[in-house]
Order: structure tokens, then C-alpha cells, then sequence
């Protein structure tokens, strides 16, 4: 009996930090193939990307792959959402930052493709959302909550996507708090109505993330630190996997962590 053909992908900006580690976990796991990457005209990879054919063109890179991961930064979902549902195509976005054109463009595309979005493609954030939305609820106004995030010096948005949905996962609980960025100067007291966010760079740290609860005579702190980026190319495979089993709909990792199965 013939093995199984693996999956083969097609990575928005494939010569990016995450989309080398994709092409490289894809290597050593054998399942997948990153067949084609999608770069800016005149982008050369570096390092050399061997086996994979870089192009600017999408109706090149998109012919005969099974599934799209999207790391571009920024993103390009208006143009790649449409050219992924007109040819059927599931499409994982893993960038930050996406602006209401982009979110708009993938609700298109959801109409008949199955797309998933997330800020954080690792298992172990997917839950820490759940626990700090949780912590919010059973905790709350007795607990000023503050988060704290740290990356690497090359990270190029502050605060990283996400900060921002754990502070939405917070919100989400106590919708009363008003995030309060980069404090400094005579502030005063500290509101009861503040969700602090601070943004620490530096080192090739590749994420930490820590939501603290702090009370009276007590602090809850909730922490996801991650020691390799190959969590977030592990994660976008596992959520390709589901995504290639799912109907058209708009998806996050949370589904994946949260279901067994993807819905009939």
C-alpha cells in the first residue's frame, strides 16, 4: 500500500521569520510540503529556500497546493481571500494587525471556503485565552488586571496581536475596563476602570505573555511563554489540518483547540 501524498502548501511571505520555520518543520515532519511561496517582486530568500518556487505571481504559486498559510506582514488578505475562494482553497491567516478591509475580505471569502484567522497559532495561547477570560469573570472588580508581553528586538508591532486578544478576552469579561498603553510621567492613581498593557522588546525572545490579577493580599498571574517559534509552525499545520476537514465558515484556534473534530 502506497503512503499517503503529503499536503502541499503554499506560504504568504515564505521568506519571513515564520515562513522559513514553516518551510523547515514541513522538512523534518514529512506529512507536509511547502510547495510554493508567495514574496514581493525582487524579494530573494535568505536563506535559500530549496525545493520551494518563490513568486511574486499568485496564479502560479496557488497551482496545485491544498491549502494556503498566510505570514505576510502586513497582510495581504483582500487580494489572497478572493484568489483562495475562487479556486476552492483553504486559507489559514497567521498575521497581526489585520485592518477592517482585511477582516471584511475574509468574511467574504468564509461564503465559500473554510478560512481561519488568529493572532497566535500556538495550542498553549489558545488556551491561556480561555483561562484569562475565565480568571476575568470569577475574579472580578475586587482584581486590577494588567498584561505584560515580551518579544524579541525584530518584532515590528507593539503591542503584538496577541496582547491585544488577550486584553479583548479580559474586555470580554469586564467590558467595563479601558486599555491604558506605555504609561509614564506623574499619572496619578491608578483608574479601577484601567487594563494596563506594557510591550517589552529585546534578546530573540520568541513570546511571553502574562496576564496578572492583582487584589488585595493576593496576585493571580496567568503566563504562556514560548521557547521556539516551531510552536507557532507546528500550530498553523495542526490548524491546516482542521481547516482542510472543515465547511466554508470563519474559523479561530480556538475552534481547532476546543473541538475534536471540525463541524459537519
Amino acid at each position: 500500500m502506497s503512503a499517503a501524498r503529503p499536503t502541499r502548501l503554499c506560504v504568504i511571505g515564505v521568506a519571513g521569520r515564520m515562513g522559513r520555520q514553516l518551510v523547515d518543520v514541513c522538512r523534518a515532519d514529512g506529512r507536509y510540503v511547502v510547495v510554493t511561496g508567495v514574496e514581493r517582486a525582487g524579494v530573494v530568500p535568505q536563506p535559500a529556500l530549496d525545493g520551494v518556487l518563490v513568486t511574486a505571481d499568485l496564479s502560479v504559486a496557488f497551482g496545485g497546493v491544498d491549502g494556503v498559510i498566510d505570514f505576510a506582514a502586513p497582510a495581504a488578505c483582500t487580494i489572497v481571500a478572493a484568489r483562495c475562494a475562487a479556486l476552492g482553497l483553504p486559507y489559514l491567516v497567521g498575521s497581526t494587525a489585520l485592518g477592517a478591509a482585511d477582516q471584511e475580505a475574509l468574511a467574504r471569502a468564509a461564503a465559500a471556503i473554510p478560512v481561519l484567522a488568529a493572532a497566535n497559532l500556538s495550542i498553549g495561547v489558545n488556551v491561556l485565552l480561555e483561562l484569562v477570560g475565565a480568571a476575568a469573570r470569577r475574579l472580578g472588580a475586587g482584581f486590577d488586571v494588567e498584561l505584560v508581553e515580551l518579544h524579541h528586538k525584530h518584532k515590528k508591532d507593539a503591542p503584538s496581536g496577541t496582547a491585544l486578544a488577550l486584553a479583548a478576552a479580559v474586555r470580554e469579561a469586564r467590558p467595563e475596563l479601558v486599555e491604558e498603553h506605555s504609561r509614564h510621567g506623574i499619572t496619578g492613581p491608578r483608574s479601577a476602570s484601567a487594563l494596563g498593557v506594557a510591550a517589552v522588546r529585546g534578546g530573540d525572545v520568541a513570546g511571553e505573555h502574562t496576564v496578572l490579577f492583582l487584589g488585595h493580599g493576593e496576585r493571580l498571574e496567568l503566563t504562556h511563554r514560548a521557547s521556539s517559534s516551531v510552536i507557532f509552525a507546528q500550530g498553523a499545520l495542526t490548524a491546516m489540518d482542521w481547516l482542510r476537514q472543515a465547511p466554508p465558515g470563519l474559523y479561530g484556534m480556538r475552534d481547532v483547540v476546543g473541538r475534536a473534530k471540525p463541524p459537519a
